[in-house]
């Protein structure tokens, strides 16, 4: 079996403009489900790359209270075929640097945008197979973490072994544990859940640090923290995504 590669990238708008990010996920998903047919990759002016292995798992609005950058958009693209497949394809529009690769139907609409490039590890769940169960969620829980240099592993195995088990006790469920590419000191993991399921784990917390006596409390929480820190070597973060509606990880409505 190949390794699943994946591309998640975050996209702000500025000036502050409520509209662009539901204009850019609107014309985003819109476009990706007429790929869906597609027989063949091919380049268009303003669309750029056109290809069913270059697929958009999820688009999501970044629940700006949790800590993003407002207005921010994430999502997440599965490399069908790997290497060889969708990110292939993906490095074969740059090849000669065609003019029609600086064409966009989007020009002006979004400030920045940045993109990672994700291995998957052993234990991450491929995400053709949860889209093909119709898995979807109300929330995503997105890590990003910054890494001791050559401990991507290292972490990513202890998520997989000592917090995911605890993490499903509490309904969130692991969507990604992935590698950043091209570095060696940055992971990035995304979980499901619901939103009743994200409160009860923040009170869970609370009342294991002596915060909150109205509900049980799971120190097992804590001790993933002080495990974490074993591997950690910079920032890290957890910040939520709601899926867009109509995206293939949204909840159906």
């Amino acid at each position: 079996m190949r390794r699943g590669v994946y591309l998640i990238e975050e996209v702000d708008f500025r000036p502050m403009n409520s509209r662009k990010p539901l204009e850019y996920l609107t014309w985003l998903t819109g476009y990706k489900r007429a790929d869906q047919d597609r027989d063949r990759p091919e380049l268009t002016a303003g669309l750029s790359i056109r290809s069913r292995q270059i697929d958009l798992a999820g688009a999501f609005y970044a629940v700006g209270i949790t800590g993003h950058q407002q207005f921010k958009a994430v999502t997440l693209w599965d490399c069908h075929g790997g290497w060889d497949g969708g990110w292939r394809q993906m490095m074969d529009i740059y090849a000669g640097v065609d003019p029609r690769l600086f064409l966009s139907d989007i020009d002006d609409l979004r400030f920045s945008a940045f993109s990672r490039p994700l291995g998957a590890v052993p234990g991450c769940p491929a995400l053709a197979d949860l889209l093909a169960e119709a898995y979807a969620a109300p929330f995503y829980l997105f890590e990003s973490a910054t890494v001791r240099p050559g401990a991507a592993l290292d972490y990513l195995a202890a998520v997989r072994e000592e917090r995911a088990p605890v993490l499903a006790e509490h309904g969130h469920r692991c969507v990604g544990l992935y590698e950043v590419l091209f570095c060696d000191t940055e992971v990035v993991t995304v979980w499901g859940m619901s939103l009743d399921d994200h409160l009860a784990l923040q009170r869970a917390r609370d009342a294991a640090l002596g915060l909150d006596d109205e509900t049980e409390p799971d120190h097992r929480l804590l001790d993933w923290r002080k495990r974490a820190r074993e591997f950690l070597d910079g920032s890290w973060r957890e910040t939520l995504l709601a899926p867009f509606p109509g995206s293939r990880l949204a909840p159906v409505t």
